[in-house]
């Protein structure tokens, strides 16, 4: 199969190697970036733990500090595998989503100490609260953004025209709803949306697309498997 992939580059760029392995062909089109904060380093020696909800947010705490010895609840195997090979040595996925990582976090910390989350400016605080109301106090650290891209990659929009394509990878509601406005007009009612999540897949209206599939779990590795079950 031919799939368009509309994470940012650093990650479709892997998506895509993992793509090709399993005998598929990847197009890029990433639909929104990073773009990392300059600013001071983290305040860090009162931090019990590192919450991560995204490899982005690894990335970005690493371009401020040095300090690799605190640490790292990451939400989900991607997220984990990106702070491990940053160098941090104490690092723990939940294996899922936010309300994974706060039962998770409950577990593993305790509420005498502060949770650092390293998060993008538009993240929702649920993971926040939720530990609050468990007696645990959680410092936000908002170290980066995401860009939306203005436009479709002149290759993917001729390929989605061309009807080359066999599905689309969605791995958040933002990017679905974007690439339903960059891709208005263009015909992609043949293909099939995989999902990365059940809120994901309720930002595309019923019937948009041929058939509309969610991962098992919400990350990486639950989305090439669903490709590779289609």
């Amino acid at each position: 199969m031919k799939i368009l992939v509309t994470r940012p580059r650093a990650d479709g760029e892997e998506i895509a190697a993992r793509l090709a392995e399993m005998g598929h062909q990847a197009l890029l089109a990433p639909l929104l970036e990073p773009r990392f904060f300059d600013g001071p380093e983290p305040a860090l020696d009162d931090v019990q733990a590192i919450l991560a909800t995204s490899a982005n947010g690894v990335r970005a705490l690493i371009r401020r500090t040095p300090r690799r010895d605190v640490p790292v609840f990451a939400v989900g195997p991607q997220t984990a595998e990106e702070a491990s090979k940053a160098g941090f040595t104490d690092v723990r996925s939940a294996d899922g989503d936010a309300v994974a990582l706060a039962e998770a976090t409950s577990g593993w910390a305790k509420p005498e100490g502060v949770l650092l989350h390293v998060c993008g400016e538009d993240a929702p605080g649920t993971l926040a609260d939720t530990l609050a109301a468990r007696g645990f106090v959680v410092r936000r650290a908002m170290l980066y953004g995401m860009a939306a891209a203005g436009e479709l990659p002149h290759e993917a929009r001729a390929a989605l025209a061309e009807k080359h394509l066999d599905g689309v990878m969605f791995f958040s509601p933002k990017t679905a709803r974007l690439f339903l406005i960059l891709a208005e007009g263009l015909p992609f009612a043949g293909l099939t949306a995989f999902c990365i999540s059940p809120a994901t897949a309720g930002a595309l209206a019923s019937g948009l697309f041929a058939q509309v599939r969610i991962a098992d779990r919400p990350n990486q590795a639950a989305m090439l498997a669903l490709v590779n079950r289609a």
